[in-house]
């Protein structure tokens, strides 16, 4: 979760983030970011009626060690071929698609 309200570093609302995170019950995801805010990963400030949430510098610190440990562990299986980088973006395409569809499909089914 620290990731999400990183990417971009630009600040997330509450609705924002369990969109991407497809978790409805808001409840949890604010759980989770109060826990992470006592860790000192995140901040929030209220603005209105809406917590607009970012992350702090230690935040920022481990998601930029992730990416470095991401990158140690998977990149030495990749060429970096122009090729290959077509090939893994079409695939990641197939993915969101098929992965949309059975959400889709989920929503039906529960529905019916």
């Amino acid at each position: 979760m620290v990731q999400h309200v990183n990417h971009r570093g630009r600040e997330k609302k509450l609705a924002d983030i369990c969109f991407v995170l497809n978790i409805e019950d808001t409840h949890v995801v604010s759980y989770a970011l109060k826990k992470l805010a006592n860790l000192g990963l995140v901040s929030g400030e209220r603005r209105g009626k809406e917590v607009l949430w970012s992350t702090t510098k230690a935040g920022q610190a481990l998601c930029e060690r992730y990416r470095q440990v991401r990158e140690a562990c998977l990149m030495p299986g990749f060429s970096g071929a122009d090729e290959e980088n077509v090939r893994i973006g079409d695939l990641a395409r197939l993915l969101r698609t098929l992965s949309g569809r059975y959400d889709q499909g989920a929503r039906a089914a529960s529905s019916i």
